[in-house]
């Protein structure tokens, strides 16, 4: 252990550390890629929810709803999050739809507040159903389903 260290030797080091550290994303990449169609819930997409499904995202994207909230843990932390809403209402679209639906024209004064987006029924149920779909994506129980 006297002997110096040169840099061919920590060339090596850097080489070897190089293949192993991209061998192991690689497995990791695959392990992850063959995962996905078990987890995903890619089966829900298909038929006619699957176009209630894409309309929801479409008015989720439109309205700007992750400016706000966050799905999955993407978005913003301004209001409640919505990965997991379905489950936390009693797996109930209507509960989904009810909330939006009695959210007041001007707000709670002094309070942050949903705005009511005077959505149509057919519009408010292609979001439950987004919803619903959501909350059905095995994330690995994230995010927490915290019941306060």
């Amino acid at each position: 252990m006297a002997q110096a260290f040169t840099k061919t030797m920590a060339r090596n080091i850097f080489y070897g550390g190089s293949a192993f550290f991209f061998l192991l994303f690689l497995a990791l990449t695959f392990d992850s890629v063959s995962q996905l169609p078990n987890r995903d819930n890619r089966a829900a997409l298909e038929g006619p929810v699957g176009q209630q499904v894409a309309k929801g995202k479409m008015l989720w994207e439109e309205n700007n709803c992750i400016g706000c909230h966050t799905l999955l843990g993407e978005g913003a932390y301004f209001a409640p999050e919505l990965g997991n809403v379905y489950k936390r209402f009693g797996n109930s679209k209507d509960g989904i739809i009810g909330f939006i639906k009695s959210r007041p024209v001007n707000g709670i004064p002094g309070r942050r507040s949903m705005p009511q987006f005077n959505f149509d029924d057919d519009e408010l149920d292609a979001i439950a159903e987004f919803l619903k779909y959501v909350s059905e994506i095995n994330a690995a129980d994230w995010p927490p389903n915290i019941q306060g």
